[in-house]
């Protein structure tokens, strides 16, 4: 037998090493897994049932929008956004058990009492019946919010093809289309392509401000079949992409009540300071105040660019920001920092998931094995508030460690606590567009093309209406196990249907104490997902609310009240831990939740409990107080002098 001499062997080495690396570069990138008899263990603290909030598939129904010629190439592409939805009280009550649902399929949006609650009222939509709503107008989402303070929630609808209505609602008349009367945002009307928006007290003056973030650059009539402009275009970079809409930031200026309703905003000019991006193909937002200032930070989720996170600083009156950005350690991949990723960002949201007292993020992304295997970020805080006032943005992304960094084609990402035990689940909508032929060879290779032809549609792989990526994709349910690792168990709770899907609202619509949560499916029905899990834990639920004032600091005569949002509530368990949550609903894409806080007890039995509370009045002052409560829910009254009053419902 031939043995080979020292020499003859050395040049094997490097050939040899490289195998090896390549080995374990595999073997480290392999998603961690969680064994069978493990996951169906996790999965027995969780049970749903589903029931249909808009009508059956049926053949013919459509599956894509008309479009502009110059996408007709790309059509099924352009058609894949759309579907929305909300959770709200259209009654005026506390209890968050209708829904306002944007169904593409024929471009209406519906509010309905949610399924399980009674046949309270007739469904109904809401369409701008006396404002200008041309043929290429298609809705996008709905955003629940007293916008005019008094007491009532109204809708914002925001579209492509034009900017957003205000539907006010008007106190006291029955849940109808009559009910409500609609209002520009801006007049005269401007050509947006809006898919994301959140409301929040941005300048701390005690009244809520909108931010939309826009697709599409601003005046492209993207769904008129006769429009020829330069501004029908496609991005110009994957990965640094700024030629899309424009952020809009408007500050509240006034309102009035009664009858005929109102309310009135004035866009902020320069509300991001420096030079930081303010356009971009922006498909998700999220508030939150991450530095316990009592002004709330944004994170921006673009595609085809950085996402962004946004630092408040601003005062009564002046909307203003600054962008922070992580610090990269020696093992961090560039685009899982802050603010430098190259990903696709779909959605986001805001969770306190180590239960540090400083929320965390979670951003969804494109995760598509054996295609555009990004990543999805758990960005969990380092605990360092002061942090941000630097610049610097505190966080480090554990989604690998976590096992959440994937999931598919990601869109809405929700966290919430379905089995009350104290801990988050975090959910995942999936599903890009459904088709027979798989076009992921044809999108990989324009994936790797140069930027410069990239702004051209007819330079794009071909995607109408029989070509699909990543059409077969199962929403997720992740919840953790003993060791704080998350596992998927959506396909043994029965809520990881292969629908495609974009958002979800969540909130406890029959007052039960358990979770529930709407999906919004793309060109398929819409699903409510009754929780009927049988774990015994209890919680404590929280209907934070202040004076209903109609831009004034007292309450008014009737005693009505409005959802706190930007409200915290710190529940302290007897163990010590510290549990946070703020009222900010409208976090994600196109997906508005209940204005409620829910927490779990776990193994917690009896009370009462110590909730620290902190907000703004009507005037912008901050306060905070300490209340006891028991487990169950309570609506709590947060008045302008500071009081509180706890009612138990």
């Amino acid at each position: 037998m031939k043995v080979l001499s020292a020499p003859g062997f050395r040049r094997f080495v490097p050939k040899i090493a490289a195998a090896l690396c390549c080995v374990l570069a595999w073997v480290l990138a392999q998603p961690p897994s969680v064994a069978a008899e493990d996951r169906a263990r996790l999965a027995t603290r969780f049970g749903f049932d589903h029931h249909a909030i808009s009508p059956a598939d049926r053949d013919g129904d459509r599956r894509m929008r008309a479009v502009a010629p110059v996408y007709e190439r790309i059509r099924n592409w352009v058609s894949s956004v759309g579907a929305g939805a909300g959770l709200f009280a259209v009654d005026g009550g506390v209890v968050s058990h209708d829904i306002c649902l944007v169904d593409p399929r024929t471009d209406t949006v519906t509010v309905e009492p949610a399924p399980t609650t009674g046949e309270r009222y007739a469904a109904f939509t809401l369409k701008p019946a006396t404002l200008p709503y041309a043929g290429y107008v298609a809705p996008m989402g709905c955003l629940p919010a007293d916008l005019n303070e008094d007491g009532w929630q109204d809708v914002v609808v925001y579209y492509w093809g034009r900017s957003p209505v205000l539907f006010l609602r008007t106190p006291g008349s029955a849940p109808a289309a009559a009910g409500f009367s609609e209002r520009e945002l801006v007049s005269p009307p401007q050509v947006w392509n809006t898919n994301a928006a959140t409301t929040a007290d941005l300048d701390g003056d005690g009244h809520l401000d909108l931010f939309f973030g826009n697709y599409f650059p601003d005046g492209a009539r993207v769904l008129d079949p006769t429009a020829q402009q330069p501004e029908l275009v496609m991005t110009d970079s994957l990965s640094d992409g700024h030629n899309g809409g424009t952020h809009r930031y408007f500050r509240f200026a006034s309102a009035t009540g009664g009858s005929t309703p109102d309310v009135r905003y004035a866009e902020a000019v320069d509300p991001v300071e420096g030079d930081s991006r303010t356009t971009g193909w922006t498909l998700a937002a999220a508030a939150q105040d991450v530095d316990q200032d009592g002004l709330p930070e944004l994170y921006v989720a673009n595609d085809f660019s950085p996402d962004q996170l946004l630092v408040n600083v601003s005062t009564p009156g002046q909307i203003r920001f600054r962008e922070a950005h992580g610090e990269r350690h020696a093992l961090t991949p560039k685009s899982k920092v802050v603010g430098n990723d190259s990903f696709k960002g779909m959605g986001a949201s805001f969770a306190d998931l180590n239960n540090d007292g400083m929320p965390d993020i979670l951003v969804s992304n494109i995760t598509e094995p054996y295609a555009l295997q990004e990543s999805n970020f758990a960005f969990i805080s380092t605990g360092d508030r002061d942090a941000l006032r630097r610049g610097v943005a505190p966080f480090d992304d554990r989604s690998e460690e976590l096992g959440l960094s994937r999931s598919g084609w990601s869109w809405d990402v929700k966290a919430a606590d379905f089995d009350n035990d104290g801990a988050a689940e975090v959910m995942h909508a999936t599903g890009f567009i459904r088709g027979t032929t798989n076009r992921w060879p044809q999108m990989q290779e324009a994936a790797m093309s140069n930027d410069l032809i990239l702004g051209n549609p007819a330079l794009w792989p071909r995607f109408t209406e029989e070509d699909g990526l990543s059409g077969h994709d199962r929403n997720t349910f992740f919840t953790r196990d003993g060791a704080g690792r998350f596992a998927d168990v959506a396909d043994l709770v029965g809520v990881g249907t292969d629908a495609v899907s974009r958002a979800f609202a969540v909130g406890d619509v029959d007052g039960d104490g358990r979770l529930d949560f709407v999906v919004a499916n793309q060109w398929a029905q819409s699903t409510l997902y009754r929780n009927t899990s049988q774990s015994s834990a209890e919680f404590v639920g929280l209907r934070l609310r202040q004076p209903a004032d109609v831009g004034t600091c007292a309450g008014n005569s009737e005693g009505a009240d409005r959802p706190a949002i930007g409200a915290t509530a710190v529940v302290t368990t007897p163990d010590g831990t510290k549990h946070s949550q703020q009222v900010y609903p409208a976090n994600g894409h196109n997906g508005v939740n209940a204005p409620d806080l829910v927490f779990g007890l776990g193994d917690v039995r009896d009370g009462p409990l110590p909730v620290e509370l902190s907000w703004r009045d009507g005037c912008g002052r901050r306060h905070t107080a300490t209340v006891n409560v028991a487990p169950g829910w309570h609506r709590i009254l947060l008045h302008a002098d500071g009081t509180t009053m706890v009612e138990d419902k």
